[in-house]
């Protein structure tokens, strides 16, 4: 076993001592450990089949830390193939949430959601995937649109 050292925002270690004292852990390692083996085996269980697919992305961040709107907008801006469209919702005054619907190869969706996610500032993040089954082109039907 390795000992390592991690920062941690005071209002989510107090949550993490809250939900370790109610469920009768008797240190930090012990839940901090098994949060982080869910979160993994939750990742494995998400992963979408290779394929088309839509998605949620679905993350509540830190309107003021440093560039981190800027360092978005440019994820998304890289990405506009991926992005059809994104709410903003103001929660308080430190905290917005947004949710954006993407689709797009599988792999390349849950790249974007995974960077985006990672971003320092960024509090939560969660992507549902579906799978559309098609790997093809939407094609243009006879009454002149396109279903995207």
């Amino acid at each position: 076993m390795q000992r390592i050292t991690i920062t941690i925002e005071d209002d989510l270690l107090a949550e993490i001592d809250a939900a370790a004292e109610a469920r009768g852990y008797q240190n930090r390692s012990e839940i901090i450990r098994d949060l982080a083996r869910a979160g993994l085996q939750q990742s494995a269980e998400d992963v979408a089949p290779s394929g088309q697919c839509v998605a949620a992305l679905v993350y509540v961040y830190d309107h003021a830390a440093r560039d981190l709107s800027k360092r978005l907008v440019q994820s998304f801006h890289g990405h506009h193939d991926l992005s059809l469209a994104t709410l903003h919702v103001h929660l308080d005054d430190d905290r917005c949430m947004e949710v954006t619907a993407l689709k797009g190869a599988s792999g390349e969706v849950r790249h974007l959601a995974e960077h985006v996610i990672a971003e320092r500032g960024v509090r939560y993040g969660r992507v549902v995937m579906i799978p559309t089954g098609s790997d093809k082109k939407p094609k243009t039907r006879k009454h002149g649109h396109r279903h995207d």
